[in-house]
């Protein structure tokens, strides 16, 4: 049996245009190798899609967040070998991250942002075996953990701040 191994290209390109899906013809690089337009791209950890504006995917920190979240559930949350607490803790400190590494430069839109809160308040109901949104609102208020949508407005706030009038 031969198995083939996908090879990772290096360079490609993502077309962020009015025009995005309009055909084009690969750029030549200086070695004569033909650069590739693709649908999404990953450029420090960020995934840029093909669109008409600016626009980052959140599936791949959905799946990333899903899994390590899924991994501390399954080994302490579900057997409760530690407290509420601590795979809150351990969610706010191993898994948010995950979910919300660079967002806050990305233009999401209120779609995506929505299906971040929900991905966190989906935890919450299965770690305190609860399908009501007052209760979960409630232990989140109490552990100290906002929601997606609040985290990325104040760190775009801060963002602006900081970089909003440098020249470029």
């Amino acid at each position: 049996m031969h198995m083939h191994r996908a090879v990772k290209k290096k360079f490609s390109c993502v077309r962020i245009s009015p025009r995005n899906d309009n055909i084009c013809a690969k750029l030549t690089m200086c070695d004569g190798s033909k650069l590739s337009y693709v649908d999404e791209i990953r450029y420090l950890g960020v995934f840029v899609t093909l669109s008409r504006k600016f626009k980052c995917s959140i599936d791949n920190a959905m799946r990333s967040f899903h899994r390590t979240a899924n991994r501390i559930f399954g080994k302490v949350g579900r057997l409760r070998l530690a407290s509420e607490e601590v795979v809150v803790q351990l969610l706010l400190h191993k898994c948010m991250p995950i979910l919300l590494y660079a967002l806050e430069v990305c233009a999401l839109d209120k779609r995506s942002v929505q299906s971040l809160d929900f991905t966190i308040n989906r935890f919450f109901i299965k770690l305190f075996r609860t399908s009501s949104l007052v209760t979960v609102r409630d232990c989140q208020s109490f552990f100290g953990v906002d929601l997606p949508s609040i985290v990325l407005a104040k760190r775009f706030d801060k963002f602006i701040a900081r970089y909003g009038n440098t020249p470029i």
